[in-house]
């Protein structure tokens, strides 16, 4: 920063706070990976200076490295998820989910991805499926649910390799996909179809229908799902009668949220 640009700062400015931000921002989907050299050019940072917010967001847990390059971890989408509850998207999901269970008379949710697992932000639960009961704040691991699913298939090339490579894939039931090809083979398939279908992977006797939810940029920022017990609906049931209606309830939540943003970049 230049004398001039520091004398247009106000006492409170924390300069180290906006280069640590800057070392965060000069990764890409372009640039994924990076030496120390590499970052201290792009941020215009001397290398020690570059050393310290790298190793200090290491400690933190939002980079990572290998001794000699430095990358992103999943834990920056915290910061977004921040932005994403700030923003109101469980308010504004929540009557979309009511509208969409009364339609279908199925459990509906909204999920964001926290790390490397789903947490629920909005829900509406028409009768007990699963084991475990399920409220804002549950967390299951992305890899074997829909959401999850939804979610991860919204991350570049790089980013999905960086998940498969790092994911310990566990048998939740004896339908759980626990080998990383055949995973990487079916989240490709949802980024190209725009849905996923789980069928009893996270739990026996449960399928799951999710969808993205996505922001003004058409970056994935949520998933919402609706749920059926397999003895009553069939993947052909699931996709013929769940789908339509799921995809028009994002559909509206993107329009609200898309409002919502309008709004505040006016007030």
């Amino acid at each position: 920063m230049t004398t001039e640009d520091a004398s247009e700062r106000g006492a409170h400015f924390v300069q180290s706070l906006e280069r640590g931000l800057t070392v965060i921002r000069a990764f890409s989907a372009e640039r994924p990976s990076m030496t120390l050299s590499e970052v201290a050019r792009a941020t215009d940072l001397t290398r020690a200076a570059a050393r310290r917010f790298l190793l200090t967001l290491v400690d933190l847990g939002y980079v990572r490295t290998d001794g000699r390059l430095f990358s992103l971890t999943p834990r920056v989408l915290e910061l977004g998820y921040a932005y994403v509850a700030s923003a109101g998207l469980p308010d504004v999901a929540q009557p979309h989910l009511e509208d969409l269970s009364a339609r279908v008379r199925e459990s509906a949710s909204v999920s964001v991805l926290d790390g490397d697992d789903v947490l629920y932000v909005a829900r509406v639960a028409t009768s007990r499926i699963m084991a475990v009961a399920i409220t804002v704040g549950t967390r299951f691991p992305a890899a074997a649910t829909s959401m999850g699913r939804v979610l991860l298939a919204g991350y570049d090339d790089t980013g999905l390799t960086a998940y498969l490579d790092r994911v310990v894939l566990r048998p939740l039931t004896r339908f759980t996909i626990t080998e990383t090809a055949p995973l990487r083979t079916e989240i490709l398939r949802v980024r190209e179809q725009g849905y996923a279908i789980v069928d009893q992977e996270l739990e026996e006797g449960l399928r799951s229908l999710a969808a993205p939810i996505h922001d003004t940029d058409g970056r994935v920022i949520a998933a919402a799902n609706v749920s059926a017990h397999a003895n009553r609906a069939s993947i052909e049931d699931v996709r013929r009668d769940l789908l339509p209606v799921l995809l028009e309830t994002t559909a509206r939540i993107e329009t609200d949220l898309a409002s919502v943003a309008r709004r505040d970049a006016h007030s």
